[in-house]
């Protein structure tokens, strides 16, 4: 393993571990403090594609999908109020979700790395965010996909209620989809500071 990539391996994994245990706390009503930690995953993926390349890029993201999965099979030992922490549908959409959308970004992000600095990360953490949150929630909570782990009834979820409490009428599941959703597109943008920052600190300038 090169040590140059090291910081982006352990940061990956700290924000994969924080982001399972964070995602138990409720951030308001349709948040869990998960949503703020998570999306600082495709920071760190696009600092290593800048940096580094796609290569060690896509070694990042699969150190932060094996950490996911001891996470996951942590969490199913656990026992909560309703019980075990992590189900097996929300390790199957977590860990699938997590691997498809950070391959995605790095594809995308090594696509227009020629482009405007922006370009890049903004497209690629974008689109990746937005994978994500579909392929979670929706193998998490979806009735149509019950048949994945029938002994685990989620009927809570599919509550029928006003879209974030004021929009059109949707499945509970679906609001949840949709503050989260939003949550990443904003720390996209945000994002693009420390970026910035992070990639000019670690590139070799030229005399």
């Amino acid at each position: 393993m090169n040590r140059t990539h090291l910081p982006g391996i352990l940061a990956m994994a700290a924000i994969v571990v924080a982001s399972n245990i964070l995602v138990q706390f409720l951030f308001g009503q349709w948040l869990t403090w998960g949503a703020f930690t998570y999306p600082l995953a495709f920071l760190v993926t696009d600092v290593m594609n800048r940096v580094y390349g796609a290569g060690p890029a896509r070694r990042v993201v699969f150190v932060g999908f094996v950490v996911g999965v001891l996470c996951s099979l942590i969490g199913t030992q656990i026992m909560g109020e309703f019980g075990p922490l992590v189900t097996l549908r929300i390790a199957i959409g977590s860990g699938l979700a997590f691997l498809t959308a950070q391959l995605l970004d790095v594809a995308i992000f090594d696509r227009l790395r020629a482009g405007r600095w922006w370009r890049a990360p903004l497209a690629s953490t974008l689109v990746g965010s937005t994978v994500d949150t579909a392929l979670f929630f929706t193998i998490a909570f979806s009735a149509s996909l019950s048949f994945i782990e029938p002994g685990n009834d989620v009927s809570w979820a599919g509550e029928v209620l006003p879209l974030l409490g004021v929009g059109p009428m949707a499945p509970l599941w679906v609001s949840l989809a949709v503050a989260d959703w939003s949550v990443k597109l904003l720390l996209a943008l945000v994002a693009l500071v420390p970026f910035r920052i992070i990639v000019g600190a670690l590139t070799p300038r030229t005399t």
